[in-house]
């Protein structure tokens, strides 16, 4: 069976280096292409050498046109220049796992676009057990109604950019999803302060930056006299690159353009 050509891109940042180093171990996947940022430190290193896993003959570039020879991308990069590397994937017509987070409401609809001209899977998270968490998450919130108090707790190491996480929005939305409601309507971020009365109702947001916790969320659900946690601990950050690697596998089968996620990819619905 031929491998898929893959493209990363943020190759040097943390997911980056992992998702190239899974594939050096991977019998179904070649890596054709290592992206980054133009004039960083990283421009013109082997991939590799980087990732840690010995001279693989890819550098980084900031050369897009690699793409000529990639099936899929996988794109780990910050979100600053989603919007534009959305675009070079329509211009070369090639399908993106998209991984980024903490990008505005303008860069999703753009993304959306995109998909309804390409295959298009986006992942807050690929851990397998985090989207089984948003299924699980989901159901809870339908069968305890609004009843429940619901609050998401995450936990991340101090270089994370973006808080709330992009996975504790992921069940965030899930949990309004049970409800009928959208996250908007009854997201609450700030807890703090003698003025920040409890609405029934909200669900609310609390993160945590400490150390180098690959990643921790918690879901509770709260009624009078219990409550449930769900709760997903990550320890080593390679499971996120299998997730990545499992996601751009099942991309590679669809054929029509279209905007996925990782329920789909599991037939979590």
């Amino acid at each position: 069976m031929k491998p898929i050509n893959l493209a990363v891109v943020g190759a040097s940042g943390r997911m980056g280096r992992q998702i190239v180093a899974a594939i050096e171990h991977a019998t179904d996947f070649k890596l054709v292409a290592a992206l980054g940022r133009a004039n960083s430190a990283a421009e013109g290193v082997d991939s590799g050498i980087l990732a840690g896993c010995g001279e693989n003959g890819i550098k980084v570039s900031a050369d897009f046109a690699v793409l000529d020879n990639a099936d899929i991308v996988i794109d780990f990069a910050l979100p600053e220049t989603l919007t534009e590397r959305l675009e070079t994937y329509k211009n070369y017509g090639v399908a993106a796992v998209i991984c980024t987070t903490g990008f505005d409401d303008e860069t999703a609809a753009n993304m959306r676009a995109v998909a309804a001209q390409l295959p298009i899977l986006y992942a807050a998270n690929t851990s397998v057990g985090i989207n089984l968490l948003a299924a699980l998450t989901e159901n809870a919130s339908r069968v305890l109604g609004s009843d429940a108090d619901i609050e998401i707790l995450e936990a991340h190491h101090t270089k994370k950019k973006d808080a709330p996480s992009g996975t504790a929005l992921l069940l965030g939305e899930s949990a309004a999803r049970g409800r009928g409601k959208n996250l908007d309507e009854v997201a609450a971020y700030d807890r703090n302060g003698v003025d920040q009365v409890h609405k029934a109702g909200s669900i609310g947001f609390a993160s945590i930056r400490a150390g180098d916790i690959v990643g921790e969320h918690t879901v509770y659900l709260v009624v009078a006299g219990e409550r449930i946690e769900l709760t997903h601990r990550v320890a080593n950050r390679s499971t996120f690159a299998d997730g990545a690697l499992r996601a751009a596998a099942w991309l590679a089968k669809q054929k029509n353009a279209g905007f996925y996620a990782m329920k789909d990819m599991l037939g979590l619905d």
